[in-house]
């Protein structure tokens, strides 16, 4: 398989919890991964946001679950790249 990102990030969104994956793959071709869960508010998805901004990460992806998705897409914009994407494509 052939890698796209080096550093991408996979979230999962909840009413009251965000779940994100973390995919790393070093100099080496290692995949490391981490997983963090946040809470949904506010200053909890701004931790998550500097996470994200820390690792470098290139790319976030989120499932479009009912509207909860929206509060996190208005933070990561502008501050990564972000898509919205359903999970069953």
């Amino acid at each position: 398989m052939q890698v796209v990102y080096q550093r991408c990030c996979g979230i999962d969104i909840h009413k009251k919890l965000v779940v994100a994956c973390l995919l790393v793959v070093d100099p080496t071709g290692q995949l490391h991964k981490q997983v963090r869960s946040f809470s949904t508010m506010t200053t909890a998805l701004l931790e998550l946001v500097d996470w994200l901004k820390a690792e470098e990460c290139q790319i976030v992806a989120m499932e479009s679950t009912g509207v909860y998705w929206k509060p996190l897409y208005n933070l990561l914009e502008g501050a990564l790249e972000v898509w919205v994407v359903n999970a069953a494509h």
